[in-house]
């Protein structure tokens, strides 16, 4: 089954775009526009589903004026989202899980699948903002930290959303905690509601070929995301991944069960398309370089931030990335 999907990671940012543009940094838009995200949520989503499209996915992230990624819960707004739609199913892309006590997410997601009648579709990352993820008192710098308490807030949830009593005992966390209620030593806790699709599908963002983090998709089941690959990098990462799945007893298809993102910019022509396309290209390094999860030197990132006019500093271009292939100069998040 092929299932076609739009996403909007609640980019604001429409003017003075590109290298000649307005520093990233410099970026601060007001309140109002900033809730203005949600009606772009809104239009986007109703057109998507005149046009055919199954799915519509969303991303989680916190304290951004600047105007890049300005929704920080997809639950509430893909149950919005739902009531205003039919059909159209909305991806939670991602929920970033070191941010949520784990059987906070579970709960809310619960509500969120029994209220729109199976229309979410749950889907957890482990973050890439040290600004919001450390914030929200979760370790970011710290990336092996990161991943292990992901992992284990990932365990929680997959045992409240399956088992309809479930305890836990981890570095992390301890569920239910041993004190007395009502009488008797609390020994099991249940999630209520708990979520009326299914198994739950769980999807996740795969992101390096780390054999950590595939063995993990593997083996809680977890379908990956992979976006913006090179062939060579994308071949890698689904051989993995098959391999993976075997040694957990279950054998697929190489490309089974996982989903593919690319970037795609349409015009009248391919030259103008190009040409509308170069300044948000140039605002994607602006955005990501800085942040790590571009592949560009400490150099360019530095001419990045000063409006791509370091002297002797040549950043990738568009039309570079086009003759590399798809996928060769998309940004990359740590995993």
């Amino acid at each position: 089954m092929h299932n076609f999907s739009a996403s909007y990671a609640g980019h604001l940012v429409d003017e003075n775009v590109g290298l000649p543009g307005t520093p990233a940094n410099e970026r601060w838009y007001t309140n109002e526009q900033l809730i203005g995200t949600f009606d772009w949520a809104l239009d986007i989503s109703k057109h998507a589903e005149k046009l055919g499209f199954q799915e519509f996915w969303m991303a989680e992230h916190h304290f951004q004026p600047e105007g890049y990624e300005a929704i920080p819960n997809l639950l509430m707004l893909g149950l919005y989202l739902s009531t205003q739609t039919e059909t159209l199913k909305f991806g939670c892309g991602f929920n970033i899980v070191p941010m949520w006590h784990p059987l906070r997410l579970a709960e809310d997601f619960a509500m969120a699948d029994v209220l729109s009648k199976g229309r979410i579709i749950f889907g957890v990352g482990r973050g890439y903002h040290t600004r919001e993820v450390e914030t929200f008192g979760a370790p970011m710098l710290d990336s092996n930290a990161n991943r292990e308490l992901f992992e284990e807030q990932l365990e929680v949830i997959t045992k409240a959303f399956s088992q309809e009593k479930f305890s836990h005992q981890g570095k992390h966390y301890t569920l239910p905690p041993e004190v007395p209620y009502r009488g008797y030593d609390l020994k099991e806790l249940t999630l209520v509601p708990r979520p009326i699709s299914q198994p739950v599908e769980i999807w996740q963002p795969l992101v390096s070929a780390n054999p950590r983090g595939i063995d993990f998709l593997a083996k809680m089941g977890i379908k990956p995301l992979i976006a913006n690959n090179p062939p060579a990098a994308l071949e890698e990462k689904l051989q993995m991944l098959q391999s993976a799945r075997a040694k957990y007893g279950r054998e697929t298809d190489l490309g089974e069960d996982m989903a593919l993102g690319f970037r795609i910019f349409i015009a009248e022509t391919k030259e103008k398309a190009i040409q509308k396309a170069r300044p948000y290209f140039e605002e994607a390094m602006k955005f990501a370089g800085p942040l790590g999860v571009m592949p560009l030197t400490p150099e360019q990132n530095a001419s990045v931030v000063n409006k791509g006019q370091t002297p002797g500093v040549a950043l990738p271009t568009l039309d570079e990335a086009i003759e590399a292939g798809p996928g060769s100069a998309e940004p990359r998040l740590t995993s």
